[in-house]
């Protein structure tokens, strides 16, 4: 048979901007890592790459003989600084010589095998996908069904799942791999599926993981694709088909003789201008499921562990730094260095003179060959800068596919007592976190540069709290839960005390009588008021004319108390919903067209609602081919290159920088730090404001770029109110979801922080809590160890947006469906309880409505907003009761509750099935 190379993911290339700030993510970590501890997640990337420079280098003056003296007496020299780098990294050359000193890459060779057969006495079949290789392999796979168009990834049923599998987001399944001694002779790792001959699943896709390396495997960049029931059969001999083909025999056992097939991957798979790849030729056969064995070459790459020293000594006599770098690795070895004057560390170039073999790089950086050591074994450089520089940094470059830096980010040395200071503060990737081990007064120190702002900001909201009629009329517990409340978000806006969540007073809370509305902080955070109507469900698209349809709704929604309404994605798609979007500037949607767009928004502004426009960010459909067949290439207004494509995309072969986050692989990744790429969105963006009138923004995956983007795009459109859909899965162990949800809800609150708190976020936290607390009557869980609602709304409220259904979770997909006649307990909990709720559009237009509309009411009466205060009174097996701002309390659940009696009267508001609402009177 052919054989077929299989490598892994992992490119690198070099960045065209050295500016890199430990802060901002002009450079994110490359996939080098120096920190040996560190793991790489296929759906947690947070690497980045360089590109190589397109112009010439020019060469800079070298050290003078004098200069060189000097470096000679490094030694004599007065230490200040020394520290060794621990270096991480895999190689993709291939060295059959082994060299002990150099701790070489060693090659292991072996085979990838898939195999279906019929289990015996049985009506089931059996996928079985392994690998004769030791690791930690992980089968991380979805599925297609019958019709389906494109290569976007669907989860199996649930029946499909072997043991132990875990679900990613809503479109993949990953399975660890077992070991076998089926085989004979050296065991095999291998997971086997269950497959039903009735089944409308067409395919399997799948890809593998080894959890040791991080490193993932597919066909020649493409997912494995193992063809079912009624899927088309090509017999050509570059097929993408791996299956059964007709005239050939089938074979038994693990590793027997083997066909003729080839594996490949699915081929790119985003739509052309004719929308119609994948389709399905209804002339061609159809066939059922058919024994196959076949099997494919694999090179696992084992990691190699290196060092680099870097010591600094100032010389008495001038002043001078003299550093000195020094390493194991092997080869000719590149350091791309600078220096920086202050705490911000931005790269800039010290004067001259500079050691022999030094470059420039586009007056930005400078380049050095380090010198061999004696022996070969590995290289050194010394440099001397000049007094008063705050440090130096640099990264390593082995060839121009390498490159090395410091747990992801500019390795920094510092140059001076006050930098050597400030190293100790922080960590040396540039994190903000400090060390409990520091003093007070650092701590002291850095808090308050980061958050005297919302400090501020938090006092403006009760801005009468100093004056004497405020002191008259609030007690000291009103003023001291106030003072919690700026601890609180100043805490979680930078995640400095992430493990000690302050916490409101139990005592009762004695508000003046006028409710003081809250102010608008900044952009993109509202009043505090809005209640959010999703406008649309998953088949709106269909009626052709959704626009026109609800815009008859306009008043009333508004009627019903709806601040809030979210609309579709505007643009032109791929996908009839929108979510696959192509020309961004062409409004004609299946929704509706533009000047249909422009009356629906404004008419829901006449009736006094704001409109969230859906912004799909994170990925864009193609309009051409590249030279290698792949849809990269765009045209319309924003007729970018596969430069605004991330790197680390196998599907779509992008030459832009490795992705800011998780990989969406129905269509190519938007590069996001490129700076034509955010130019042109934040152009967009203001267009849709301008010409739409859009108030702020719903947006779409953004796991898949850094929050530090989205902060950019907010603050050049300046939105009344945005919302992010930070989507991944809560914690479970043995198939029980965890009562402890706190590494969930902090992935959330972390997105939130990148945006510098400017957008808010969906908390799927509280959804999946309430899914688990309502479907097997365990309302214990709707507390958490602090007593504090368990989702986002616990520990940062204001930027919580919380919701029990959308268009992916209900509707007709029903991704993750609330459960059944548990909805209006959901509501009732939502809308009673802090954070901004969100209502969805099937719910309100249905037998739900009365009691929506009573809730909403209730919630609007008693001016409850997104920061207020929340006491939980019960929280049990078959009960969960809070009071919110001494104004309203609430049960949800089967079980009896009334609220304290004593001189704060109770009277009953609404009640529903297994919920109650009452009133402060």
């Amino acid at each position: 048979m052919s054989t077929v190379s299989i490598g892994t993911l992992q490119h690198h290339s070099l960045r065209e901007n050295p500016q890199y700030s430990p802060k901002s993510k002009a450079f994110k970590p490359c996939s080098l890592n120096c920190s040996p501890q560190t793991k790489f997640f296929f759906h947690s990337r947070r690497f980045c790459n360089f590109r190589a420079p397109k112009h010439s280098h020019v060469v800079v003056k070298a050290a003078s003989a004098a200069e060189t003296a000097v470096v000679q007496t490094f030694e004599s020299a007065e230490l200040f600084f020394k520290e060794t780098f621990p270096l991480k990294r895999t190689e993709t050359s291939v060295k059959r010589e082994r060299n002990e000193v150099h701790k070489k890459l060693k090659i292991v060779e072996g085979k990838i095998f898939v195999r279906l057969d019929q289990v015996k006495n049985s009506q089931i079949w059996q996928l079985t996908v392994g690998c004769n290789l030791p690791g930690k392999w992980i089968l991380h796979w979805g599925v297609s069904y019958v019709g389906d168009v494109g290569s976007e990834w669907d989860q199996p049923p649930t029946e499909m799942r072997p043991p132990g599998s875990i679900p990613i987001k809503d479109y993949a399944i990953e399975t660890p791999m077992k070991k076998s001694s089926s085989s004979g002779g050296d065991g095999f790792y291998e997971a086997k599926i269950d497959l039903s001959p009735n089944s409308a699943i067409a395919a399997i896709n799948f890809v593998l993981k080894d959890d040791e390396t991080g490193a993932w495997y597919q066909h020649r960049g493409r997912d494995f694709k193992v063809p079912l029931v009624d899927y088309v059969q090509d017999d050509a001999p570059d097929s993408n088909i791996a299956g059964a083909k007709r005239g050939f025999s089938i074979w038994s056992g693990a590793f027997g003789p083997l066909s003729s097939l080839i594996l490949r991957g699915e081929a790119s798979t985003t739509t052309g201008p004719d929308n119609s790849t994948n389709s399905r030729d209804p002339k061609q056969e159809s066939r059922s499921l058919e024994r196959f064995y076949d099997e494919q070459p694999i090179a696992k790459q084992v990691s190699v562990d290196n060092s680099v020293t870097v010591s600094v000594r100032k010389c008495p006599e001038t002043a001078k730094n003299h550093l000195h770098v020094e390493t194991d690795l092997p080869g000719d070895v590149v350091i791309h260095w600078g220096v920086c004057l202050d705490g911000a560390k931005k790269w800039e170039i010290p004067a001259a003179p500079y050691p022999p073999e030094t470059i420039a790089f586009k007056d930005k950086a400078l380049r050095t060959r380090l010198q061999p050591k004696d022996g070969g074994d590995g290289c050194w450089g010394s440099f001397t800068v000049e007094e008063g520089l705050e440090g130096f940094l640099f990264v390593l470059k082995l060839n121009e596919n390498t490159w090395l830096n410091c747990m992801g980010n500019d390795f920094y040395i510092p140059l001076s007592s006050s930098s050597l200071s400030a190293r100790s503060t922080q960590s040396l990737s540039g994190g903000t976190q400090i060390p409990e081990k520091d003093s007070k007064e650092n701590q002291e120190g850095s808090i308050s540069k980061y958050t005297s702002g919302i400090i501020k900001e938090i006092r403006n909201l009760v801005g009468d709290i100093s004056s004497e009629k405020s002191q008259k009329t609030k007690s000291k517990e009103a003023q001291e839960s106030i003072l919690q409340e700026i601890e609180k978000l100043a805490a979680e806006a930078y995640s400095i005390f992430r493990s000690s969540i302050p916490t409101f007073t139990e005592e009762a809370v004695v508000e003046a009588e006028k409710q003081i509305s809250p102010v608008k902080i900044c952009s993109g955070t509202g009043t505090g008021f809005e209640i959010l109507c999703q406008g649309f469900n998953w088949e709106s698209h269909k009626s052709g004319r959704w626009y026109m349809e609800i815009k008859e709704k306009a008043a009333e929604l508004s009627s019903i108390g709806f601040t809030v309404i979210w609309l579709p994605p505007p643009t032109e798609s791929i996908s009839p919903e929108g979510y696959m979007p192509r020309d961004l500037y062409n409004l004609n949607s299946r929704y509706g067209n533009i000047d249909q767009l422009k009356e629906v928004v404004k008419k829901f502004h006449e009736v006094g609602i704001k409109v969230l426009g859906d912004a799909v960010l994170n990925h864009r459909c193609a309009h051409y081919k590249n030279q290698n067949g792949v849809w990269n290439i765009y045209g319309g207004r924003l007729n970018w290159d596969d430069r605004a494509v991330v790197a680390d995309d196998p599907h779509f072969q992008g030459r832009g920088n490795k992705s800011s986050g998780d990989n969406f692989h129905a269509a190519p990744n938007i590069d996001h730090s490129q700076e034509f790429v955010r130019k042109d969105l934040k152009e967009w963006l203001c267009w849709l404001r301008e010409e739409i009138g859009y108030d702020g923004w719903r947006l779409d995956f953004v796991r898949g770029f850094w929050g530090g983007y989205v902060k950019d795009y907010i603050d050049a459109t300046e939105p009344s109110f945005a919302v992010g859909e930070y989507w991944d899965s809560l914690s479970y162990t043995y198939g029980e979801m965890d009562h402890n949800q706190d590494a969930h809800r902090q992935r959330i609150i972390d997105w939130i922080n990148a945006t510098n708190g400017t957008a808010g976020a969906f908390d799927v936290t509280t959804k999946g809590i309430l899914h688990a607390a309502l479907e097997r009557c365990e309302y214990w869980r709707l507390s958490d160890s602090k007593g504090k609602p368990p989702g986002v709304v616990g520990w940062w409220p204001s930027r919580a947006v919380t919701f029990i259904e959308n268009h992916d979770t209900g509707s007709t997909q029903g991704h993750w469906r609330f459960p059944g006649g548990k909805e209006m307990q959901g509501y009732a909990y939502i809308l009673t309880h802090p954070g901004t709720p969100t209502v969805f559009h099937d719910h309100i237009f249905s037998h739900y409505r009365p009691e929506i509309e009573a809730l909403i009411s209730i919630r609007n009466r008693n001016k409850i907003h997104c920061r207020s205060t929340i006491k939980i009174t019960k929280a049990e097996r078959d009960v969960y009761a809070a009071i919110i701002d001494e104004k309203v309390a609430v049960k949800i659940g089967p079980g009896h509750y009334e609220p304290p009696s004593g001189q704060q009267k109770w009277s009953s508001a609404y009640e529903g099935k297994d919920y109650k609402v009452w009133e402060s009177s």
